[in-house]
């Protein structure tokens, strides 16, 4: 499936693409990082698999990522960048009734978007467990060694997959290591605020961002949704594309 892309400016004036595909009530997908709207929802037909069950989905390229602007000025990410993004992409857009999911990064911008008062009617939060949130800044350390030893890394060293994922996709390290400084813990005590009927989808055997049964615990309206893989492959089966058309069929009031 290609779709072409379309481009607005955020608030600071860098080019952010989006793609989108269907008809009927909107639906924003993030992506996760290091890859792109293409990857993560178009390429093994999530998107079309959601499209198809009447929703028009919105697929941006985060900032950093894809087709959108990579500036390689610090200054161009604030705290919560990624949330400052995708408030300039519904105001754009001019929604004021969607649902919103993510998977993994994509995710976590979803929740701390809700926390920070955007709200969509219904959250998918896709490859996340509590870890992911509340201990963000673990897994931000592993993701700065992943840049560091880019070009040193060897088969069989623990960040050998993640760069070899990065060569694949083109990612610029000076760009993406100044996003990840833009990202903070998230405490706990704030998933009170995510009050929306909320699915959280991880593969059986991804526990890259933690427990996705304890984030479920954590929050006042989810359920957990077991799918076939790892981090990286359950975004590849049909399974996940399918069980996020599955809880908005049966979620909405």
């Amino acid at each position: 499936m290609e779709l072409e892309p379309k481009t607005f400016a955020a608030r600071d004036g860098v080019p952010l693409v989006w793609r989108e595909t269907g008809a009927g009530r909107p639906l924003i997908l993030l992506h996760g990082l290091f890859s792109n709207a293409v990857v993560n929802w178009i390429k093994y037909g999530h998107a079309g698999t959601l499209a198809a069950a009447g929703h028009r989905v919105i697929m941006p390229d985060l900032r950093g990522h894809g087709d959108s602007g990579k500036p390689q000025d610090p200054d161009h990410y604030p705290p919560d960048v990624l949330v400052n993004d995708l408030g300039d992409l519904v105001r754009h857009l001019e929604l004021d009734d969607y649902d919103l999911g993510g998977f993994s990064l994509g995710a976590r911008t979803c929740a701390r978007a809700v926390i920070a008062g955007m709200r969509p009617r219904r959250l998918i939060l896709g490859g996340m467990g509590l870890a992911g949130l509340a201990q963000w800044s673990r897994r931000s350390a592993f993701f700065h060694q992943v840049i560091d030893e880019f070009d040193t890394a060897e088969r069989g060293d623990a960040t050998w997959m993640a760069i070899q994922f990065m060569k694949t996709m083109k990612v610029d390290r000076v760009a993406v290591g100044h996003l990840l400084n833009s990202f903070t813990d998230t405490d706990p005590a704030l998933l009170a605020r995510i009050t929306m009927a909320t699915v959280v989808v991880c593969g059986d055997q991804d526990e890259d961002n933690g427990s996705a049964s304890e984030l479920v615990a954590a929050l006042p309206d989810a359920t957990e949704v077991r799918i076939p893989g790892t981090h990286m492959s359950s975004v590849t089966g049909p399974e996940l594309g399918q069980a996020i058309a599955n809880f908005l069929a049966r979620s909405l009031n």
